[in-house]
């Protein structure tokens, strides 16, 4: 009679000690993400492009080591999938796959876009040419060629999305998801990805252009936007099971910024401006489900490790 009692004993301190690894696992690779940015020694600003270069090596280099780490981490938690699933690779669990590529590739994005209506309205407004310049911009090779040779613009378009989001969701949602289920997860993973900003301060306490007060309090603004666009690209990543949409969702949203809302109430057009904002606002949740829908992903490898058949990955 005590057999059945100390399996269910030992499962549950051996899900524990599994649970604190994987948490340590996630700061781990956060750590060597961030830590990398400081391997090399300049006092240059970060905007310059031998720095920037260098970053970009760095977090490359964390970005290709992470499938490894949830290779372990399956290895060591000896995870098996649902009955209903059948197990996936590394690479699958991490959002590199092929099937739904197209739609997980434009539907996140599209959603993304409809939740800029106000900010996209806004820009071509201000456009001398309206929206027919700011399409003709949009598609500009010229302007493209330029952007491509822009360390900036390569760092905050290409690199910067792509390994936060292999680290930060494709990483580190896998190995959360058994532990806490795929909605806490989603939770979660963006405290990781939130308090990795904070190296911001001490590149602003190095430059010393604010005073500790004031780089605190944008480090803190700053943390809770990124933790909720963590969130988003998280549940993104959970319904499609590709890490390709929070890739693209990350960049159109670096390009953007943050909505300029006190722009917007003081502009000559305000009536129609703001309209364009609430409607985006309301568009973006009437279709926040719909245009996320498994249904056009196909099986969804990462939800294979959920334990609950009632989640977000249903």
């Amino acid at each position: 009679m005590l057999e059945p009692e100390y399996a269910l004993i030992r499962q549950a301190e051996h899900a524990h000690i599994r649970c604190w690894v994987c948490v340590l696992s996630c700061l781990l690779l956060a750590c060597l993400y961030v830590g990398s940015l400081y391997v090399w020694r300049s006092s240059l600003p970060r905007d310059h492009p031998s720095v920037i270069k260098r970053r970009c090596v760095s977090v490359l280099l964390v970005s290709a080591l992470s499938p490894a780490v949830v290779k372990a981490w399956t290895h060591w938690a000896d995870l098996q999938p649902s009955p209903l699933q059948v197990s996936a690779s590394v690479w699958e669990l991490m959002g590199v796959r092929l099937q739904g590529l197209v739609p997980a590739a434009t539907l996140p994005l599209l959603l993304t876009m409809v939740f800029y209506l106000g900010p996209l309205v806004h820009s071509a407004m201000d456009n001398p040419k309206g929206f027919m310049g700011e399409l003709q911009s949009a598609v500009d090779v010229e302007s493209w060629r330029l952007c491509v040779g822009d360390a900036v613009w390569l760092r905050n378009q290409v690199v910067a999305p792509v390994t936060e989001e292999l680290v930060f969701r494709g990483a580190m949602l896998p190995m959360l998801l058994p532990c806490t289920g795929p909605t806490a997860a989603i939770f979660v993973a963006p405290l990781f990805f939130g308090v990795a900003h904070f190296h911001h301060i001490i590149e602003q306490r190095r430059l010393q252009k604010d005073s500790m007060s004031i780089i605190l309090l944008v480090a803190g603004i700053q943390f809770l936007y990124t933790t909720v666009f963590g969130a988003y690209t998280a549940f993104i990543f959970m319904r499609t099971g590709h890490v390709v949409g929070p890739v693209l969702c990350h960049s159109f949203c670096n390009s953007r910024g943050l909505p300029d809302i006190g722009s917007a109430l003081k502009h000559p057009q305000r009536p129609a401006l703001l309209f364009s904002y609430l409607m985006g606002a309301l568009l973006f949740l009437v279709l926040f489900f719909p245009l996320t829908d498994p249904f056009f992903y196909g099986a969804v490898p990462v939800c294979s490790l959920d334990p609950s058949p009632l989640s977000v990955c249903h």
